[in-house]
């Protein structure tokens, strides 16, 4: 095969957002089925591959409703990988809370509840998907996602033409007070730089501010950690890239996610601008 296809198997927790996020990538060109049995999944893409319209990009709703899906997806997987197409595996999954929230809102039942509780069925779900969470390239956290904002992370972060074919680093930001994101490869705790918080005329400025950046960077410490930080991803993500990871997601954290975290985030981007790397930037609760 001169160059296979972009397959994305979309997964995860019922009630996540797998269905908004197939949505999503259909508006943009992808050829989608929802609900797909794993077994199905060489045969559909066969199909598609000799199909007469140029099919180039798909993605494939499959979930543990599909028969024989815990065994039968790792071996697909590897089919299609051996024969050249280009997989990717998106693990959507969101906290207890929001899901059962979820759930409650639109008084639909949990498919996998039978006669137990919703709480039950997340569960269970969550039991039986763990291992399939352990090997997909992305796991994508919506608890913090409204469906407009998971449209838009899904264009941002998968909707460039297969030519645009590149490893992408997504850095973020964000305050250990509010929790640690769940969709992350690599997370460094910056709370040893000094804080701007306790600077009054910085306090309610962010990373994004002049000031703020000044203080953050001007530090010997700070420039420090920058410089050994930017050595090590400079070294490890060809070695990444190589093995076949498409994207990687470090996130550094400070006590609000304001300040610090913010502020070295912006550096990195500086750092890697311009390279081969398409980088995507995300501050998550720099307006909590």
């Amino acid at each position: 095969m001169a160059d296979g296809l972009d397959i994305f198997i979309i997964t995860g927790l019922s009630g996540s957002g797998k269905s908004f996020a197939i949505r999503a990538l259909e508006d943009n060109g992808f050829f989608c089925i929802d609900n797909l049995p794993a077994p199905l999944i060489r045969k559909f893409v066969d199909l598609c591959h000799g199909y007469q319209e140029d099919i180039v990009r798909v993605a494939l709703g499959v979930d543990l409703r599909g028969s024989q899906f815990l065994q039968s997806l790792p071996q697909v997987l590897a089919e299609l990988r051996a024969a050249g197409h280009h997989v990717q595996v998106l693990f959507f999954d969101a906290s207890d809370d929001v899901l059962v929230r979820r759930f409650s809102e639109t008084r639909r039942p949990h498919p996998l509840a039978r006669q137990g509780s919703i709480q039950d069925g997340i569960s269970w779900e969550r039991k039986a998907l763990e291992s399939i969470r352990a090997v997909a390239d992305k796991v994508i956290d919506t608890s913090d996602l409204n469906v407009h904002q998971l449209k838009r992370e899904m264009e941002q972060l998968f909707c460039e033409a297969p030519s645009a074919r590149r490893m992408a680093m997504f850095l973020t930001s964000f305050g250990y007070k509010f929790g640690i994101p769940h969709d992350t490869d690599i997370i460094f705790d910056v709370r040893f730089l000094p804080n701007p918080y306790f600077v009054n005329e910085l306090r309610h400025k962010s990373g994004m501010e002049k000031e703020v950046e000044e203080y953050v960077l001007g530090g010997a410490e700070t420039r420090a950690f920058l410089d050994r930080l930017y050595a090590l991803l400079e070294f490890t993500l060809p070695l990444y890239e190589r093995e076949g990871k498409s994207s990687l997601t470090l996130a550094l954290g400070c006590t609000g996610g304001r300040h610090r975290s913010v502020a070295l985030v912006e550096e990195l981007q500086k750092r890697f601008g311009g390279g081969s790397l398409r980088i995507h930037v995300k501050h998550r609760d720099i307006d909590k």
